[in-house]
């Protein structure tokens, strides 16, 4: 056993214990131990910056996991990583090298990247303190990166395989284009916002001068590439238009009149323009007519040549001059005021420009198939389970994901090109020469989308497309906990791949937790600069008050709100149950007799309290319900060890004949509740029970408490009514304003109850000690007089005055407050009654307002008790 030092220290006793579990090994998973399988693999983090109050909720509840089932004797896997985050930690080593005046085209490919390797190495060290701090028991010596070789060629290995079983192609198709990153962008990367803009109707002469068709757009400069005018087949008002050509206003370009059943005819006039390079509708209507599709808009936001005139211009200005040039020819009809949903890259904000380019996909259908029935059959549970049904709605409605991406940071695409004869090889290794014409072969310049390869990592982790021992004994895993604000990102591509490439789930439960928000309930970000730092957190505070102001409180599928409050809060918890454990260690100067059936009734008490709180958070445990087995331990921690039983005992722990029995419970109960508690606060819970008679090296592999078949509803009942009388005393003092300290000549309890008298007479020592009072007096009928009196369960606790107030001055005190009382009582009355108030005021303001009334009358009715008991 450890001594305890006078003062609760966080910063030096959880580094010292982590330090400890680290180099014991107490993390590092054994394939070939015995037991049943409990396997996470953390999601990993992004390496842009540092954690924040999300990751360190998500890496909370995982730990409480991990450390759960390892205490269970379970074979638990904890497996972490960090991820590339290819576009997003380009964007941030772009953005610190403009800063020294530095273009990444300047210095190319191989030096930027190695910037990119610096900074990983710089911020990636910096997420994983951040991750030990957080006090996580993740298998170190399993860590991994999404760039790391192993991975890199679970990536080339599914790339390859889906090619040629036909789920991966390329092709020209219209794409969601940021003119800021330079890159292509998966459907979900794009966040829709509904913004003001304009409706603008244009006049399209027909080419031989017989009248014009009226079309409506909210991007006028895309009809510099027009190729057609569409209608509906079925429209009777342009049935006879179809095949006819107008002339592009502008342009002068004649294009055609096309039917086409993609047409909504309630839009506008019920014809469109037609752009296929620059918008997905009209490139499928452009492919079953075989329009050509005209680039005016490139890549970098700006016109292109092929807009003429207005070749150079920035797209939004483009739009202003081509108004006003459709103005002054006569082709502008109308303009109206609208709200439409406009996409924005998720990366950097920028508005989305849907453009025609060559790039690389994945037909989903088939995989998606496959994930479904995962989730209809219930191989993979969701928690909550009503995000099962968004899961299943998106994916039944899944469109082919694009998975090229125009940048440098990120897994190479494994596709080669001949530089004579054109053709393509997909191949894991690079081709020396083309197997076609023996030619040199050049490699896809761009790279795949970060979430191709953290799809694969529940199983790439493991060693796949090697047979390990770790994939066999470790895959599938248990538990995938992360945001529901992924769940299209991450969880069902991470279905998709692992069912098709292993034949099994990647994990059998979908864990979901909500953002964290501040106190307001407003999302934290840093143009609202409410955004908190975790380890600055643990600086002030440590790790364990963080974790259990995290924990207690959230819900699966809930958004969280987090105060500093909340965690000072934790700290002091953290502080009282270090009191306490203290108190009990100082006490152990003699040896503490063990028994599951003490004496006494509160030993009894105590005991059955503590089985049923393990019940209690096992279960909840068992249930992700980990607010409520949190609030369920520290309940039992603070109200009934600390602030009922320790001092209960203190009575008899001075009594020679029940010392030795007392510390055997005092031990018992710490030092099983400080196991319960670990998972929550490891750190604390590890000091103190290091100093307690204990087993083992570490309360981490320490076993998982079980109810030991001690509840005790007799002895329950005992203490029960007992603690309603000394909570009625307490406020019986406090109504008299007496200091907790001042000591009291009696208390009389009377009860008619046998049971409950008994009770009294057991306890009454103990209890003379709670209410400060030298002897606790007890009978079965009758009034004490001249005493203020409280109805309690089973009976009524009389304070005799004499000797603490004077009950004349008293009465005056009580005449006063009734007057007062009553004086408001007919003042807010009559203020309810208004019916002018009634109906101007807020509703929450009358509701306050009948609530004082229902107050006042309780307290006018507790004054004339008082007054009465004066008599």
């Amino acid at each position: 056993m450890t001594e305890l030092s006078p003062r609760y220290d966080p910063a030096e006793v959880e580094a010292k214990w982590y330090r400890y579990w680290k180099e014991a090994g107490f993390f590092r998973a054994d394939p070939k131990a015995p037991g049943p399988v409990f396997a996470i693999v953390l999601p990993p983090p992004n390496v842009t910056g540092i954690l924040h109050l999300g990751h360190a909720l998500n890496n909370t509840w995982q730990d409480v996991l991990i450390r759960f089932h390892r205490m269970r004797g379970e074979n638990t896997l904890w497996l972490p990583g960090i991820d590339h985050a290819g576009i997003h930690t380009q964007m941030k080593v772009e953005e610190r090298l403009r800063e020294q005046g530095i273009d990444r085209r300047a210095i190319g490919r191989e030096a930027f990247l190695a910037e990119v390797w610096r900074w990983k190495a710089e911020y990636g060290d910096e997420i994983l303190r951040q991750i030990e701090r957080l006090g996580a028991s993740v298998d170190w010596s399993r860590l991994r990166f999404t760039l790391d070789p192993g991975l890199s060629r679970a990536v080339t290995e599914v790339f390859v395989r889906l090619y040629r079983e036909g789920l991966v192609y390329r092709g020209h198709y219209i794409t969601n284009w940021c003119v800021s990153c330079r890159t292509a962008l998966s459907d979900i990367e794009v966040e829709h916002v509904e913004e003001a803009g304009t409706l603008t109707t244009i006049r399209y002469p027909l080419a031989d001068g017989s009248g014009a068709i009226e079309v409506a757009t909210t991007r006028p400069e895309t009809m510099l590439g027009d190729t057609a005018v569409a209608v509906h087949p079925d429209d009777p008002r342009w049935r006879d238009w179809v095949g006819r050509e107008v002339v592009l206003p502008l342009v002068g370009r004649r294009i055609p009149i096309v039917a086409d059943p993609l047409v909504d005819p309630e839009f506008g006039t019920g014809a469109v323009k037609v752009t296929p390079a620059h918008d997905p509708t009209d490139f499928a209507i452009g492919q079953r007519h075989g329009l050509s599709a005209i680039h005016v808009i490139g890549e970098d936001g700006r016109m292109t040549a092929e807009a003429g005139p207005y070749a150079g211009l920035d797209r939004y200005a483009a739009r202003e001059r081509v108004r006003q040039d459709l103005r002054a020819g006569g082709y502008l009809v109308r303009e109206e005021a609208i709200t439409h949903a406009v996409g924005h890259c998720e990366k950097c904000g920028a508005v989305i420009e849907p453009l025609r380019s060559l790039q690389w996909f994945v037909r989903v259908a088939p995989l998606a198939e496959a994930a479904l029935e995962a989730v209809r059959r219930g191989a993979v549970e969701f928690v909550p389970e009503r995000f099962a049904k968004v899961y299943l709605n998106w994916m039944e409605n899944i469109h082919d994901w694009c998975i090229s991406r125009q940048i440098w940071w990120g897994h190479r695409i494994p596709a080669y090109y001949c530089q004579q004869c054109g053709a393509t090889e997909v191949a894991a290794d690079p081709p020396t020469c083309c197997p076609h014409c023996g030619g040199p072969m050049e490699q896809d310049a761009d790279v795949l989308d970060t979430w191709f390869s953290s799809a694969l990592w529940p199983f790439s982790t493991l060693g796949w497309p090697e047979d390990t021992e770790d994939l066999r004994v470790y895959y599938p895993t248990a538990v995938l906990s992360t945001g529901y604000d992924i769940i299209f990102f991450w969880v069902a591509r991470m279905i998709m791949q692992g069912v098709h490439f292993t034949g099994q789930v990647p994990f059998r439960t979908v864990l979901l937790h909500g953002l964290v928000r501040d106190a307001q309930g407003r999302k934290m970000s840093k143009s609202l600069g409410n955004g908190v730092n975790p380890s600055e957190v643990i600086d002030r505070y440590g790790a364990d008050a963080l974790r259990i102001a995290l924990v207690l409180g959230s819900t699966p599928g809930n958004d969280i709100r987090y105060s500093e409050e909340k965690v000072k809060a934790g700290g002091h918890f953290a502080n009282k149950i270090y009191n306490a454990v203290r108190f009990v260690r100082l006490n152990l100067t003699t040896e503490p007799a063990v028994s599951d059936r003490p004496r006494h009734p509160v030993d009894r008490w105590i005991l059955s309290r503590l089985d049923a709180v393990v019940a209690r958070v096992t279960d909840l445990l068992l249930g992700f319900e980990f607010g409520e087995a949190a609030r369920a331990v520290y309940d039992f921690w603070w109200d009934e060890f600390c602030d009922w039983y320790i001092e209960l005992a203190k009575v008899r722990l001075r009594e020679e004949a029940w010392r030795s029995e007392v510390l055997g419970v005092l031990v018992t109960v710490a030092e099983t509740a400080l196991r319960l508690l670990h998972p929550f606060m490891p750190f604390v819970t590890e000091e103190l029970w290091q100093s307690l008679p204990h087993r083992g090296p570490s309360i981490m592999v320490a076993p998982w408490p079980v109810a030991a078949g001690r509840a005790d509803p007799e002895a329950e009942a005992r203490v029960g009514v007992v603690q309603a009388a000394v909570r009625t005393g307490r406020n019986l003092r406090a109504e008299l304003g007496l200091s907790p300290q001042a000591r009291l000549p009696r208390v009389v309890l009377v009860s008619e109850a046998a049971t409950v008298r008994e009770a009294f007479e057991a306890l009454s020592p103990e209890m003379a000690e709670l209410l400060r009072v030298e002897r606790v007096e007890v009978t079965a009928r009758g009034r004490v007089a001249q005493a203020i009196a409280g109805v309690t369960e089973g009976g009524t606790v009389y304070l005799p005055l004499a000797g603490v107030v004077d009950p004349e001055r008293e009465r005056e005190r009580l005449l006063k407050a009734q007057r007062e009382s009553q004086a408001e009582w007919a003042r807010t009355v009559a203020r309810l009654g208004d019916a002018g108030f009634r109906n101007r005021a807020p509703a929450e303001v009358v509701a306050k307002t009948a609530a004082r009334v229902e107050e006042l009358e309780a307290r006018l009715k507790r004054i004339a008790q008082r007054l009465e008991d004066l008599q």
